[in-house]
């Protein structure tokens, strides 16, 4: 039976590289970054990537243009930012940044019915907005006072990592990419975040946790 794995590069020497996938019986690699390159590991610039693999006798496939990027049958670098919000797609930074003069309320309002108006939803107006945020928040064990203040400012690093989740609960994406979001919280936090995570999963949704430890 013939097997797929997925394989990232991290910053592994080139021979390191093939070593592990020689022992893994890998004689086929099929490149699906978008942007075959690497800003810290030039080693898997796509030509120079190439020519390693071939000199030891694995065969290498370049397929970015067709699989790179692409959701739904889109890809996802011709769409705009706000484009692949309304499509369903969420990311959450490692460091969320601080947005001065944003309301966190507001933000999270105008993000929602953004997507909405996107899909030819009703939208929400602020009475069934802030039912919604008070609902969402409570399962978060999320303060709901920080949602009047401004965007990430003056937050600490747990309620900065809540809010992405908040905003993800209520913005309920198909996609949801988490960078490192266990970075830099306690154990108490890491627990709340990971809970409404997991309270988010269901059939119709999909999780992609980024980390590099």
């Amino acid at each position: 039976m013939k097997q797929l794995h997925t394989v990232g590069h991290s910053i592994y020497e080139m021979e390191n590289f093939v070593a592990l996938l020689k022992k893994n019986s890998i004689n086929t690699i099929v490149d699906v970054r978008s942007m075959p390159y690497s800003k810290f590991a030039s080693q898997y610039n796509r030509e120079i990537l190439k020519h390693y693999l071939k000199e030891n006798k694995i065969c290498y496939i370049f397929m970015g243009d067709l699989l790179g990027a692409r959701y739904e049958d889109k890809n996802l670098l011709d769409l705009a930012i706000e484009e692949r919000a309304h499509k369903g797609i969420f990311l959450a930074f490692q460091y969320p940044l601080e947005i001065p003069g944003v309301n966190t309320n507001i933000f999270l309002k105008t993000s929602l019915n953004a997507i909405k108006k996107s899909r030819g939803e009703k939208e929400l107006d602020a009475i069934e907005f802030l039912k919604l945020v008070k609902q969402k928040a409570s399962k978060l064990k999320f303060d709901e006072t920080i949602l009047s203040r401004q965007l990430n400012v003056g937050f600490s690093g747990g309620e900065k990592k809540k809010n992405e989740i908040l905003q993800m609960s209520i913005l309920n994406p198909k996609l949801s990419i988490l960078d490192e979001t266990d970075s830099g919280l306690d154990i108490d936090a890491l627990k709340i975040v990971s809970e409404g995570v997991n309270a988010l999963r269901n059939k119709k949704n999909s999780f992609f946790l980024g980390g590099n430890h």
